[in-house]
């Protein structure tokens, strides 16, 4: 059984995304992506928001101010610390927590990440921003 194991070398941090709707969590990973330069080593993850404010309560160990309707996590192959320098330089439209093996829950959360399922990245046609031509055709 130990061959269907993932290999986690390549893996030095996880970032887990928070927010009031799914649009916003892929919205904010595409954004860790485009603006941030980080780099997924797999697919982002369907995360249950109960367990993303909990990760939160114990990466933060404060408690929590509001719960979130929708949750995301993704392993990084970027270090904690340089995730979260260019994380603070972007501003997505998500709660964004970068979890590191400094962390207790990190371990738990490596084992976990497999069996969640996936997360498609796809925008609803209603947050794309209109094209200009079609935006300057409406005004004329």
């Amino acid at each position: 059984m130990e061959m269907f194991k993932k290999p986690v070398e390549n893996i030095n941090s996880l970032a887990v995304v928070r927010a009031d709707d799914i649009s916003k969590v892929k919205t904010a990973l595409c954004d860790l992506v485009r603006y941030a330069r980080l780099t997924f080593a797999d697919k982002a993850r369907r995360l249950e928001p109960a367990f993303a404010d909990n990760i939160l309560v114990h990466v933060m160990k404060s408690p929590l101010k509001t719960s979130c309707e929708a949750a995301s996590i993704v392993p990084l192959t970027d270090e904690a610390s340089a995730a979260i320098g260019r994380l603070r330089k972007i501003h997505p439209p998500a709660h964004v927590i970068i979890v590191s093996p400094r962390h207790e829950i990190y371990h738990e959360l490596i084992n976990y990440v497999d069996i969640l399922p996936e997360i498609d990245l796809t925008l609803e046609p209603g947050a794309y921003a209109q094209p200009v031509q079609q935006t300057a055709d409406a005004r004329v």
